[in-house]
């Protein structure tokens, strides 16, 4: 049975992969982790998730939880995780990342720490959306540089990021498909008078707006037609579940940098 920390257990996705883990008896919660000074200090994971007590309380020491081989499941910040994965790196233990947010430093900072642990790391943990992903690689090649290409995304008010880390990870793998450079074709909102729309554009377009979990909805338009993929989570439990997946898969895993498409055999 393998052993697994949550941080960031008493937030809106940590406390539902605690719940989650329940309903998983090939995985045992030893651990959960919260920021210094959160009010959830100190109290039952369980309870703190709604499921009862576990006997597992919510600590803000790290070192507390992760030891060799056990398997960290993160939803937090870029700051938090980051500090996670180094210890992760010295103790030799494996990790389940669906933070978003992170700067390219801080990805090639990830990408050096894979070298030596098991490191999955995922915008976004739906099974749906990372099939999606695979789907749109397609939609775009087969469609090519004759359709106008808009990714629109709508979240609840508490997102700190924009636009997600799943539009952005949508629109790079479009970028690819079509041989572009995201960096230089991303158009982040429109305002004013910015003219036509140049044909290489990837628009992206960010809605916060009450509890909404999560939307994402990718238009590929043509004079005469529009054809869209959209992807709509009606639960953090999607998430949860794939992360729980996701950690059943990075149980196993040799060091290196892994992501759902390799959960699900999509790559």
């Amino acid at each position: 049975m393998a052993e697994v920390v949550v941080a960031g257990a008493a937030g809106r996705m940590g406390s539902r992969v605690v719940a989650c883990l329940q309903d998983a008896p090939d995985l045992r919660l030893v651990g959960a982790l919260e920021a210094p000074g959160h009010a959830a200090l100190g109290r039952d994971a369980g309870e703190v998730a709604g499921i009862g007590r576990l006997g597992v309380p919510i600590a803000a020491d790290p070192a507390s939880g992760l030891r060799h081989d056990r398997i960290l499941i993160e939803f937090s910040v870029p700051e938090a995780t980051l500090d996670h994965l180094r210890l992760i790196g010295r103790v030799g233990a494996r990790a389940v990342v669906g933070t978003t947010g992170f700067t390219p430093p801080q990805r090639e900072e990830i990408g050096r720490l894979a070298e030596k642990v098991a490191i999955l790391l995922s915008p976004n943990m739906s099974v749906g959306v990372n099939l999606a992903f695979k789907v749109l690689a397609q939609m775009a090649h087969v469609l090519g540089d004759e359709y106008d290409v808009e990714i629109t995304e709508i979240h609840h008010r508490f997102k700190k990021d924009a636009p997600s880390g799943t539009a952005l990870r949508m629109a790079e793998v479009i970028a690819e498909a079509l041989g572009r450079d995201l960096t230089q074709v991303a158009v982040y909102g429109r305002r004013g008078m910015p003219g036509e729309r140049a044909r290489n554009e990837i628009g992206l377009a960010s809605l916060r707006s009450g509890d909404v979990v999560g939307e994402h909805t990718v238009s590929f338009g043509n004079l005469g037609e529009r054809l869209e993929l959209t992807h709509r989570a009606h639960s953090r439990d999607t998430f949860a579940r794939g992360a729980i997946r996701a950690a059943r898969f990075i149980a196993a895993a040799s060091p290196g940098l892994y992501s759902m498409q390799d959960v699900l055999g999509l790559k």
